[in-house]
């Protein structure tokens, strides 16, 4: 009898779902004695004698199994009987079996396959039951069940299949497979303001990224660069139904690394973006312990979509291995909060104050008024040290200048709480958003990146970018560990913390101490339990260049040397404010309490500081690689702080590595 190899055509994950829902996977055993009947969450590995009653099922089953440990799979051949086609033998293997043939062709494709042996080998018997003849479950490569998105065998569609408009309740159906896929909760719409839109965004398999011919290829040849260059280079790559680039993301070793040391407050850059770059560019940012930014990640997506961000959001998360930062700081993009609040739902989004003022012009500058109405913007949100000052100011600016109707006004006070400094004051911004009129938030790669750059452009020179920001990051570590700041006053504080802050940070500070000689009269007008209540008056420079008094009030709990002021400087910058100082030097309090001096500003930080990350999402090997690979960092950042460094550093570890090897 002659065999035909035939290509399969494997059900939907619809109707896959459809089939574990609607029908038991009869599963035998060797011997014949009927094995249990299984649903979905309780599927057990493959083994050799499991039988089923349909092909179908035999599918159903391995992809499901697949699905829930984070693999996925293919048909790598099946066999049919000549004269009636029925299929009578399979063999269902991990998608990244074998190595895909080379071929000559302008567009990308990744290679995705590492020669995988997992598989299943199935066989229609006498008895009309199919039954599995052999099974390997070894793979050689990461599985974990948060890329399951990213397998054609999970896809909520198959190729070719015509996608038909969605009612709300499959809208909402389909969007909370997709969040279930990454392992998040489903969807709830009475809490937030996810949309049909959002959600047809999610399903969009076609659509793919707006770069020039040829710049496929440079992107793997970047990627592939690094990796030799660089071993711990992570990458992922987004495709579409069609395999083309859909959305990208890349972190180098040294931003993998910074991330763990400053991603308490990170900043999403969507400049390029937003702006129609040639580049659509969008990168991660944090700040270093001198005040510098740093590189945590950098992406290219194919748009300002829930789809494209929450995609983003994965793929950094992944990663950093699942750590979430603390606040992540952004423009005022619906798409990209909605996407934050899914991937990172404990995650405070603020919303950059600069960026904020940066759109002011294009949104009301029709309007007659224009000036007043943004002097009188800047008033309400600048001046305002409560939250009822605030709503105040704000509510006579609509009156006064009728802008109450106004769509962006409206959005913007919708979302206060997310970008006005009094709401704002129990959230550590480490800087990142602006507080003062003077302050802004640059681009991270102005300066490297304009409209015309090109994408090849651009990643040829990356590499040379972040070599000259990190010799800037060296440079102010030298400078901090060696030379000690002039010191501008006799106060305490000033000698006190120029031997702990880096030398830009300490800078920062200092001003603070010399503005205390701009505060005066600091009277103590309340007295509730233990603390203090003090007003301290300061003449603080308004429009036109005069001085204006203020009052600042400031709370003071003398038995465990705590103090607040209203302004809120400390958790906007991470220092004390000149008012703050003033009342510790009226209460002979002569150092400044060590919960006041932010390890992070400290010279010392990076060798000091080992992170300690929850790692309850993660196996017992992960962790183990997680911790070695936090004081190899450690290592590093200190061998190469000189040549004798280095050699120390490089024999210690060889000296090391042969010990290990011997255990």
């Amino acid at each position: 009898m002659e065999e035909v190899s035939l290509n399969s055509e494997p059900l939907s994950e619809d109707e896959c779902n459809e089939s574990v829902m609607e029908r038991d996977f009869a599963i035998t055993e060797c011997g014949g004695q009927k094995g249990s009947t299984l649903r979905n969450k309780e599927l057990v590995p493959p083994f050799v004698g499991m039988e089923f009653d349909f092909y179908d099922d035999v599918y159903n089953y391995y992809n499901c199994y697949a699905k829930e440990l984070g693999f996925g799979i293919r048909v790598k051949s099946s066999w049919c009987r000549e004269k009636n086609k029925e299929k009578y033998a399979a063999v269902i293997c991990c998608s990244r079996e074998g190595f895909k043939k080379k071929r000559e062709t302008n567009r990308l494709r990744p290679e995705t396959r590492t020669g995988c042996p997992a598989m299943i080998r199935v066989k229609l018997m006498d008895s009309k039951k199919w039954k599995v003849m052999e099974v390997s479950l070894e793979h050689n490569h990461l599985i974990t069940p948060a890329s399951v998105l990213f397998y054609k065998s999970h896809k909520s569609t198959g190729v070719g299949t015509k996608r038909k408009p969605l009612l709300d309740s499959e809208v909402e159906l389909q969007a909370n497979k997709l969040l279930q896929t990454f392992g998040l909760d489903v969807w709830n719409q009475e809490n937030s303001s996810f949309d049909d839109r959002d959600a047809l965004w999610f399903l969009d398999q076609d659509v793919q990224l707006k770069i020039r011919e040829g710049d496929a290829k440079h992107i793997s040849n970047f990627f592939c660069r690094m990796q030799l260059m660089k071993p711990n280079f992570f990458y992922l790559m987004d495709l579409n139904n069609g395999g083309n680039l859909r959305n990208v993301f890349w972190a180098d070793p040294r931003s993998r690394a910074a991330y763990h040391y400053f991603g308490d407050v990170v900043a999403v850059d969507t400049t390029y973006l937003a702006n129609k770059y040639e580049i659509p560019l969008v990168a991660f940012v944090g700040v270093n312990h001198h005040g510098q930014y740093v590189l945590l990640g950098c992406g290219l997506v194919v748009g300002e979509t829930v789809e494209s961000y929450f995609w983003l959001f994965k793929a950094w998360a992944t990663c950093m291995l699942g750590r979430a930062p603390s606040v992540i700081v952004t423009d005022h993009c619906r798409a990209m909060r909605r996407a934050i609040d899914a991937v990172f739902p404990r995650t405070h989004n603020h919303i950059s104050l600069w960026h904020i003022t940066q759109k002011f012009p294009d949104k009301l500058k029709e309007l007659c008024e224009y000036e007043s109405i943004k002097s009188s913007f800047d008033k309400a949100v600048y001046d305002s040290l409560r939250v009822n000052d605030f709503e105040t100011a704000w509510g006579d600016m609509i009156q006064r200048y009728g802008i109450g109707n106004n769509e962006w006004i409206q959005m913007l006070y919708e979302d206060r709480e997310r970008w006005v400094p009094a709401y704002s004051k129990d959230v550590f911004l480490a800087g990142m958003s602006t507080t003062q009129r003077n302050g802004s938030m640059h681009a991270f790669f102005d300066g490297f990146v304009n409209r015309q750059t090109s994408l090849k452009e651009f990643l040829d020179k990356y590499e040379l970018f972040l070599q000259k920001k990190l010799q800037k990051e060296s440079r102010a570590d030298f400078e901090s560990m060696h030379f000690i700041p002039v010191l501008k006053t006799k106060c305490c504080f000033e000698s006190q913390l120029s031997k702990v802050y880096t030398n830009d940070i300490f800078k920062k500070f200092q001003f603070e101490v010399e503005e205390m000689f701009s505060c005066f009269n600091t009277t103590q007008v309340h007295v509730d339990g233990l603390i203090n209540v003090y007003v301290v008056k300061e003449r603080a420079e308004s429009e036109g260049g005069r001085r204006d008094i203020r009052d600042y009030e400031v709370l003071y709990i003398a038995a465990k040397v705590e103090v607040h002021c209203i302004c809120n400087l400390f958790n906007f910058k991470g220092y004390l404010c000149r008012h703050a100082l003033t009342v510790l030097n009226h209460n002979g309090v002569v150092e400044i309490p060590l919960q006041y001096i932010l390890p992070r500003w400290r010279k010392d930080f990076k060798h000091m500081h080992i992170p300690d990350y929850e790692s309850n999402n993660f196996d017992a090997k992960l962790q183990w690689c997680e911790n070695l690979y936090k004081r190899a960092i450690q290592v590093l950042d200190e061998g190469i702080r000189s040549q004798e460094h280095y050699k120390v550093a490089l024999q210690s570890l060889e000296e090391l590595l042969d010990k290990v090897r011997h255990l």
